[in-house]
């Protein structure tokens, strides 16, 4: 079977997927869109242009148009696998893409994942808070590798190290803002609004995830620091402390408390 196009991958990011859906704008693409996913089988142009009461050459233009947005895949066969003679039509059906929306952009598959791995590889004597910190931390040190073999940076000190995490933060919806050269805030929290059901918990995944991604990408003088403030993410990567007078990552009571009045705030992103 040759296929046409490729299906789009199951995570679009919110970007892409802004840029997605707005070619369901058109009615028709919307119809002929919808008329597919109902068959629940690949639908040749044919049928799809007469149930939108459309020619068949313009039922192609718009099918086409969906397949290269993502929505649609294509490849040629004949219908229910009858063998005829002659050409094989195009037939099109619904591409295994998961288009999610969210301003701002929230990433609750990144926490539930972590929390089934949590519950799926809990070891003995862990509670459940640890095994979700554990997994957490090494999620992140699996993000942090893996851009590390992508675009093998080489060493990295302390303002590379942050310029190259501002470009993964960003896929993932922290909305980073560089405030220096060796400190970047996070201005969303991607994981909003379950931060405010259970802060301490949240954060605490946040602070593993972050960190352990700096520990994948082997940077060097930068921390993940838990610094909770009202409006924005509750971890920051700032310079690594080098004295005891610098503040480091906020702990205990102290931190349960902030980051509480940071999820819960109304006011926040």
């Amino acid at each position: 079977m040759t296929t046409d196009s490729t299906s789009a991958s199951p995570q679009v990011p919110a970007a892409s997927g802004v840029e997605t859906v707005s070619v369901l704008a058109d009615e028709v693409r919307r119809r002929l869109y919808g008329f597919i996913r109902r068959a629940h089988r690949p639908v040749t142009r044919e049928e799809a242009a007469a149930d939108a009461g459309i020619s068949a050459k313009l039922a192609a233009f718009h099918l086409d148009k969906l397949v290269a947005a993502g929505l649609l895949s294509s490849h040629y066969d004949n219908p229910g696998g009858v063998r005829r003679v002659g050409r094989k039509p195009k037939l099109y059906e619904p591409a295994d893409t998961d288009i999610r929306i969210s301003i701002p952009e929230r990433r609750p598959d990144v926490l539930a994942e972590i929390l089934i791995d949590a519950v799926l590889d809990q070891q003995q004597g862990e509670d459940a808070q640890l095994a979700a910190l554990r997994t957490a931390r090494h999620r992140g040190e699996e993000l942090g590798a893996a851009t590390r073999a992508s675009t093998r940076p080489g060493r990295l000190g302390p303002e590379r190290s942050l310029t190259l995490s501002e470009s993964v933060l960003e896929e993932y919806g922290f909305e980073p803002d560089r405030q220096a050269p060796t400190e970047v805030r996070l201005m969303n929290c991607p994981f909003r609004p379950l931060a405010a059901r259970s802060p301490e918990l949240v954060c605490g995944i946040n602070h593993a995830f972050l960190g352990g991604f700096l520990t994948g990408l082997q940077t060097a003088g930068i921390d993940a620091v838990l610094a909770p403030h009202p409006g924005r993410c509750c971890v920051e990567l700032r310079a690594a402390a080098s004295s005891a007078n610098v503040p480091g990552p906020a702990t205990g009571a102290c931190a349960k408390e902030v980051c509480a009045r940071s999820a819960e705030d109304p006011g926040g992103t």
